[in-house]
């Protein structure tokens, strides 16, 4: 496998309880590395941008008010075959159905709180990635 880099975010709900620091060291713990972070508070047009795909769904606004919130972390990670295994240690996306030990599972509120956020493929990391940061950001 090679190293290839993925996207996440720590959703508002992770860092109103300030539990960044243990989601980030659950994804350091399973071999993933943070090549670039930084908090923001995303506006409403960066969500509506970033969540685009989704315009569509009924749950849309309701993930944009979620995700403007508050402040989230957006970070770049890499490892062996990363967007796959940040996928499995982030867990299902309703925390009910995640893996025990996995970030959903231990941490998050609920399917909508559900702490992180993940890419679901290379292309779209590549995409995510660029969205938030500048190439200059990404070291390591």
């Amino acid at each position: 496998m090679a190293v290839t880099r993925t996207f996440s975010i720590i959703k508002p709900d992770a860092t109103r309880r300030n539990i960044t620091g243990k989601v980030t060291a659950m994804l350091e713990a399973a071999g993933l590395r943070v090549v670039a972070s930084k908090r923001i508070h995303m506006t409403k047009e960066q969500a509506e941008g970033f969540y685009g795909v989704h315009r569509e769904r009924p749950f849309f606004n309701d993930l944009v008010a979620f995700m403007t919130s508050g402040p989230v972390v957006v970070q770049v990670l890499d490892g062996e075959d990363a967007v796959a295994l940040n996928r499995r240690v982030m867990g299902a996306t309703n925390p009910a159905n995640a893996d025990a030990g996995t970030i959903r599972k231990e941490l998050a509120e609920s399917i909508e709180a559900n702490t992180v956020h993940g890419s679901d493929s290379e292309e779209n990391a590549a995409i995510e990635i660029a969205f938030f940061f500048k190439d200059s950001e990404i070291v390591g």
